[in-house]
């Protein structure tokens, strides 16, 4: 695996998979623009380094934006490889031993295991090449995304934290808004890890924020871990040996000693929280202004070779597609194993932006077992946000519009196979009624007794959108469908199911501000256009 980003980078270089960027671009609203066109681009386009920011330093973006590039920074060939290495590991712990000789093939798995353990680094850290007591954020490349963010954000950062009660490690992914040169936003939703960690805490909670490293790291901190699995534990697994950590100049934790930038800080736990935001999300929306805490820093380091490493999140498909991919083949072991062990697949279309579809492929034995699936799901970790659920028999391929959209035409009778429900939501879908909490939809097709023939899918379902959005691609309306449709409040079952998925701005029985769409001036827009010509 890598040593650091620069050597990340030499090694897609060597791939063909980066593009250098030398000329001047400028980190506010330039650089995401350029990395949004690129993403954008059939498989991804390529990485991008900008290697004339303004600073001392270069910025990477897209960095796991391809599927090749994802597979490089998982160190697999393939991302089906990972899969069956968790499988064989469950299989051995869970599996039933019977005596002395099952007992002792166990010993290579412990040996390997304690392999990935976190460990301690020996001597002078890199991450630690030059310390910045009086801390100056300015003095680092950080981007503004969109035109209307509240300001420039860490958007690719490894938040560190330990739990004052158990002593457990939490490395998360929280933008973090800058507000001076000594201080960010620290975006902890009220679901999250480091959140809770906070309300443990009596008075300040130390953090410590890490970019760059290993850009497995950086993919540990997304992955949907069960509370209380350290992620560089992951990080250790994915990359066959362990993540080295060592202790920070000013706070009493550890961190990736090969990582490129740390920034240690603290939470004050009575510090009155401040208004956050807007921020260009992953949603394709502005998420809206909210209150969050603010964070300290006490200290900068620095490799002396550092590249900032930054993601731009905005209307699919992104950066973020690649990782969520990732995510699918990596957890769906666990999840069969600890939730529903019937399904075959999972599926989180990428036109729903990682919570809001999600279709599952089941072994079907039994009438209502779709709907067990999918109470299962929603009350299962970042499942919880899910808002669309679909549930299929086993022989459909579910990557397939084509035969996902014709088992529904098939199988679903609106009067039968619909279950609504209320739940938890992510705090950034927008159309719910409360922030953070609305409507669920899951949908069985799966083959009943009765079956249908020759329907269009108009006739089981007729989703609603505004006029200047009806002759959208598919694509873009099914990401509208998921962004703009409480599926409670505005579903409705007549002889077929009507989904509204208009705007909701300014309507009577719709109380929360709704954001705009995100969207770079055009004339920058043709800048960068040129910028990345071939």
């Amino acid at each position: 695996m890598f040593n650091s980003l620069k050597e990340y980078v030499r090694f897609l270089e060597e791939k063909g998979e980066l593009r250098r960027i030398k000329e001047f671009v400028d980190p506010v609203l330039e650089i995401a623009c350029a990395t949004d066109i690129e993403s954008k681009k059939p498989g991804g386009g390529k990485a991008l380094l900008f290697e004339n920011t303004g600073t001392a330093f270069p910025v990477l973006t897209n960095m796991m934006g391809s599927e090749a590039r994802i597979r490089h920074a998982l160190g697999v060939t393939s991302l089906d490889d990972i899969g069956p290495r968790i499988n064989a590991l469950i299989d051995s712990v869970l599996s039933e031993k019977r005596g002395l000789r099952d007992k002792l093939r166990m010993l290579p798995l412990l040996s390997k295991a304690a392999s990935w353990m976190p460990r301690e680094h020996k001597g002078h850290a890199p991450c630690q090449d030059s310390v910045q007591y009086t801390a100056q954020l300015s003095q680092i490349p950080i981007l503004k995304c969109w035109p209307q963010d509240g300001g420039r954000f860490i958007t690719l950062p490894l938040v560190n934290t330990v739990s004052p009660i158990t002593g457990m490690r939490n490395v998360g992914m929280y933008r973090m808004q800058v507000l001076d040169d000594a201080t960010t936003g620290m975006h902890w939703h009220m679901h999250k890890t480091g959140a809770k960690h906070l309300s443990e805490c009596t008075h300040r909670l130390p953090v410590a924020v890490c970019l760059g490293g290993d850009p497995v790291y950086s993919y540990a901190a997304t992955a949907p871990l069960p509370e209380g699995i350290d992620e560089y534990l992951l990080a250790g697994f994915l990359r066959g040996k362990p993540v080295e950590l060592v202790k920070c100049f000013t706070q009493d934790l550890l961190v990736p000693a090969d990582c490129d930038f740390v920034i240690e800080g603290y939470v004050q736990k009575s510090e009155e929280k401040f208004l956050e935001g807007p921020f260009g999300d992953h949603t394709g929306f502005y998420s809206l202004e909210d209150l969050y805490p603010k964070f300290h820093v006490t200290c900068i380091t620095h490799r002396f070779d550092a590249i900032y490493p930054a993601t731009v999140v905005g209307i699919p498909p992104m950066e973020d597609k690649y990782i969520q991919e990732a995510t699918e083949k990596i957890f769906l072991s666990p999840i069969k194993l600890a939730i529903a062990p019937e399904i075959e697949d999972l599926y989180l279309p990428e036109e729903g932006v990682g919570h809001n579809f999600a279709i599952a492929r089941i072994r079907k034995q039994y009438e209502g077992q779709a709907f067990k699936v999918a109470n299962a799901l929603w009350g299962a970790g970042q499942m919880m946000f899910n808002k669309f659920l679909l549930v299929t028999d086993e022989d459909i391929d579910i990557r397939n519009w084509d035969a996902v959209l014709g088992t529904i035409c098939r199988n679903v009778d609106v009067q039968r196979d619909l279950l609504f429900s209320r739940g938890p939501l992510d705090v950034l879908d927008h159309t719910a009624p409360e922030t953070g909490f609305g409507g669920k939809l899951c949908i069985d097709a799966t083959r009943k007794e009765k079956t249908f023939s020759e329907r269009r899918l108009d006739q089981v379902v007729q989703v609603l959108f505004d006029v200047d959005e009806q002759k959208a691609t598919r694509y873009r309306k099914l990401w509208l469908l998921g962004a703009n449709c409480d599926p409670v409040r505005d579903g409705r079952v007549r002889d077929h199911l009507i989904l509204d998925a208009t705007t909701k701005k300014n309507t009577p029985d719709f109380r929360r501000r709704w954001p705009d769409i995100v969207a770079h001036d055009p004339a920058m827009i043709s800048r960068m256009k040129e910028l990345l010509k071939d």
